[in-house]
């Protein structure tokens, strides 16, 4: 199901909102952590009934697991609902490709190159932003290829794709992404759908092999440290 997204949006619901999907997919809250109401309402400075509403957006997107008489916390899917969940992200991905190389211009390839040197400068100092701006760029993708249904999607699978990394991954390996980014973007500019669409198929391979793994160590972590940092 795609995110949802309420007719009248409060500025003040939407900065918690994108301010924990951020920390999720940044893999700064984990799987599993708790996220109580009165702890998230007092570091973004909001009622309870305004985490409420973002907590019930990132539940439909498949982030957070909320429990009656439990709360909420970061989702933990399982390794066959990783499974699915990547196979799903390969079929969307792959129709991305086939899309966008039939009408790519040199103003998207552009805009991909200038999201590759982004990638690039984060790699070395910033493990977050890495992660992020890896999942960006296929978001990205999606939006170039003009089909805002598709582009919903592939926007919710790559977040959930991040938290499945984040429960089951090695340590995020930049380096290979960006070469397989870049082989991607190579392939557009030579408007070559076939080999697009195979670089694609073999990026989302090895993606899916550093992400089903093993599970990650428990680390005690302050949540309230992290959500400071979203909340700014």
């Amino acid at each position: 199901m795609p995110p949802s997204k309420p007719k009248t949006k409060s500025p003040r619901s939407e900065s918690v909102y994108y301010g924990l999907r951020r920390a999720i997919i940044e893999q700064a809250l984990m799987p599993g952590d708790k996220l109580t109401e009165d702890l998230i309402g007092d570091r973004f400075g909001v009622s309870r009934t305004i985490v409420r509403t973002a907590l019930a957006r990132l539940n439909v997107e498949g982030l957070v697991d909320l429990q009656p008489n439990k709360g909420a916390a970061i989702a933990q899917p399982s390794l066959s609902e990783a499974h699915d969940v990547f196979e799903a992200r390969m079929c969307l991905e792959r129709q991305v490709l086939t899309r966008l190389a039939d009408k790519v211009t040199d103003s998207d390839i552009e805009r991909l190159e200038r999201h590759i040197a982004l990638e690039n400068k984060a790699t070395p100092n910033d493990g977050p932003a890495s992660i992020r701006l890896a999942g960006e760029f296929h978001i990205l993708l999606a939006d170039l290829a003009g089909n805002s249904v598709l582009s919903r999607y592939v926007d919710e699978v790559v977040s959930r794709c991040s938290l499945i990394l984040a429960l089951y991954g090695r340590p995020h390996s930049s380096d290979c992404s960006l070469n397989e980014h870049q082989q991607i973007v190579d392939a557009l500019r030579a408007r070559d759908g076939t080999r697009a669409v195979a670089s694609m198929g073999h990026h989302l391979e090895a993606v899916t092999e550093r992400a089903l793994l093993s599970s990650t160590t428990d680390k005690h972590r302050d949540i309230r440290t992290i959500l400071d940092y979203y909340a700014k």
